[in-house]
């Protein structure tokens, strides 16, 4: 061996096999704390895991979480949640995080004629209209969704090899992508969502942030479930099992007490989150700002998906993003207005945007930008839904309204409304909740302006920015084109496919796409 060969005690080899194992029943805070001291101890986590208590990680997340601000900390605790009885409009916000994992309740494979609607605070003849207009929108939902079913099993026989219960099923999904048009925003759904503490940090710092009282309430509640003990699927089966005297109450009792205590998630690293001053006041100014631009202007015809040019200065870009969420505009449009301002001017409606940031506030979202691929898309609110599950993309996203009308189920190679005789069904439904919500917009009493946001079908247009890469754009043209998916997002990531084509031939042979002209088999999902 020579010289270099040679090792000290300090640089001696291991002669150990790497090792993996999979980790179960640490509390996240804990777990968290272990895995944080893999850059400051030479302790394995089998040996971290036995030595840490609850009380020390609380002190080490105190200091280096809080003081010294080593937020990746809170990345290594994990959270389940379970969230339920809440309104889409709220899942909406919710789910809104770059961050986010979770499932919720599905409107195309789901009767929601039980899940019932969230009202909010109103009182007298504002509530009386507000159920009024909820009642309307669900008989509606119902008459479409037993319509469409029927129709559908009238046009489409069943095949010999295909089951009954399978055929039922797989029309009566088919009649709920027509029939989820007219849920209101206010129809309750359920979710489950596994966030990482410091995502559920700035979640519940959101929702707190909130002009809805149903989303504030959300946040709050968020926040406490991090603090308070969770509940433990293992604890509660052996209090029935002891409960029925399977096994013995004296024994479970000192197992639950030794091996099982109350676990707290997250109350070290949720404790300060609080409603964000930064994004209330910023979002006050900016929408006065994005007011005062326009003055009124009218807003102009867009297309379903309008692929943005690249050729525009950053500083456009950004003045522009930062006004977007704020109005009704394409951004085409707004664009234009951003441009022709000069550049003082330009540069004030940047530092609104910064004005307000505290001392560990992330930059606004709008702030993101420089991607290779911007689509400004209008599309049913519905559908955004769907498309709002694509993480690796920014998306800024416009208040929801009727200025942009609303649109029909049209898939091709199904019934439409009018040859279901559905039509006139339809189109009353929408228009009485659109009379409802623009009586509680202009009502001039703010909370019940807020609130006719609820009253407003899935059938109702938005319009959202999504700013990515090319990988994603591709990702996404070639997922929600499928025949699989439902046909409003089929028709918008056909609509990014043929833009990307059209600007840039070359790469159009790299997408896998499915014609969504082409009538689709609607016994297959």
């Amino acid at each position: 061996m020579t010289d270099n060969q040679k090792h000290t005690p300090e640089q001696k080899p291991s002669q150990s096999p790497t090792e993996v194992y999979a980790i179960h029943g640490a509390e996240p805070e804990v777990l968290a704390y272990a895995m944080a001291k893999y850059s400051r101890s030479s302790l394995t986590m089998r040996e971290s895991l036995t030595e840490i208590s609850s009380q020390r990680a609380e002190q080490f997340l105190n200091t280096f979480y809080f003081q010294y601000g080593h937020r990746s900390i809170a990345d290594l605790a994990h959270i389940p949640f379970a969230v339920e009885r809440l309104s889409l409009l709220a899942a909406v916000v919710l789910v809104d995080e770059t961050r986010w994992d979770g499932q919720e309740r599905s409107t195309r494979y789901q009767d929601f004629r039980r899940s019932g609607w969230h009202t909010p605070h109103l009182e007298g003849h504002h509530r009386t209209a507000y159920t009024r207009a909820a009642e309307g929108l669900f008989a509606a939902y119902n008459e479409l969704s037993a319509g469409m079913f029927e129709v559908l099993k009238g046009v489409i026989a069943r095949p010999e090899e295909m089951k009954p219960e399978a055929y039922d099923r797989t029309l009566k999904a088919r009649a709920f992508d027509a029939a989820r048009y007219l849920l209101p925003l206010a129809t309750n759904t359920s979710l489950g969502q596994i966030v990482n503490a410091r995502t559920l940090e700035t979640q519940v710092s959101r929702l707190l942030s909130s002009p809805f009282a149903e989303i504030r309430e959300l946040g709050v509640k968020l926040r406490t479930a991090a603090v308070e003990p969770a509940w433990n699927v293992l604890r509660d089966k052996l209090e029935e099992l002891a409960g029925e005297g399977v096994v013995n109450a004296e024994a479970t009792a000192q197992i639950l007490n030794d091996l099982m205590p109350p676990v707290r998630t997250a109350p070290t690293l949720l404790k300060h989150a609080e409603a964000n001053g930064y994004q209330i006041a910023s979002r006050k100014e900016l929408a006065q700002a994005a007011q005062e631009l326009m003055q009124g202007v009218e807003i102009y015809p867009a297309p379903i998906v309008d692929l943005l040019d690249d050729e525009e200065h950053l500083e456009v870009e950004l003045a522009t993003s930062l006004l977007y969420p704020n109005c009704h505009y394409s951004y085409r449009q707004l664009r234009g207005a951003v441009g022709a301002l000069s550049e003082t001017r330009r540069n004030e409606l940047l530092r609104l945007g910064t004005a307000h940031r505290g001392k560990h506030d992330e930059l606004l979202r709008s702030f993101h930008s420089g991607h290779g691929f911007r689509f400004d898309i209008l599309m049913d609110i519905g559908g955004f839904r769907d498309m709002h599950r694509h993480r690796r993309c920014v998306q800024l996203i416009q208040e929801f309204s009727d200025l942009h009308g609303y649109d029909e189920p049209v898939c091709p190679g199904q019934p439409s409304l009018a040859e279901a005789g559905l039509g006139v069904t339809y189109k009353t439904a929408i228009e009485s909740a659109y009379i409802a919500y623009r009586a509680l917009r202009d009502s001039g009493q703010p909370e019940a302006a807020q609130s006719a946001q609820y009253l407003l079908p899935l059938a109702t247009r938005c319009r959202t920015m999504f700013k990515m890469d090319f990988a994603e754009a591709l990702y996404i043209a070639e997922l929600r084109s499928t025949i699989a998916g439902h046909f409003s997002y089929r028709r918008v990531a056909w609509e990014m496919y043929q833009a990307i084509a059209r600007r840039h031939p070359a790469l159009a042979s790299m997408f896998r796409i499915e014609d969504v002209n082409v009538p689709v088999d609607l016994l297959k999902r």
